[in-house]
């Protein structure tokens, strides 16, 4: 009687690891990548590979009497900005993509991207069994 029960204890505490493989992480960290390279070589189709096209991608902005206002993009705002080369802007050897991967539960990552003059942080989504970048909420690291 132990035994069926020392494996069904066994099984339900392995269960939220299974969804943390590391395929999982791999192709989490190879959307991430997508989004930073995409953005540093002007290729807008590797952007757009990596993000879902209902993105969201905001920033809070304070002004100098301290109100706040939040600045959004959308998926095809942020694909169109990757494809005119603002990121080529960046010389390569300042060309920052730490990927860290916070966490993942099932089909939902968190990730923290550091490029370089900003950080972003990301939600991603396993959306028709691809990961894609649903939410960004970035900050400026640099004036």
């Amino acid at each position: 009687m132990r035994l069926p029960v020392t494996v069904a204890l066994l099984a339900l505490a392995a269960s939220p690891l299974a969804a943390q493989t590391r395929a999982d992480s791999a192709a989490i960290r190879a959307a991430a990548l997508d989004y930073a390279e995409g953005w540093y070589t002007g290729d807008s189709t590797r952007m757009a590979r990596a993000v879902h096209p209902d993105l969201a991608k905001r920033i809070v902005r304070t002004d100098s009497t301290g109100k706040s206002r939040l600045g959004s993009m959308t998926a095809a705002q942020l694909v169109g900005a990757a494809g005119k080369g603002y990121g080529k802007e960046t010389p390569p050897a300042r060309q920052l993509k730490t990927v860290e991967i916070l966490s993942i539960t099932n089909g939902a990552a968190s990730v923290k991207l550091t490029m370089s003059d900003w950080v972003d942080y990301m939600h991603l989504g396993r959306w028709n069994g691809e990961w894609k970048i649903v939410n960004v909420l970035w900050e400026m690291t640099a004036p």
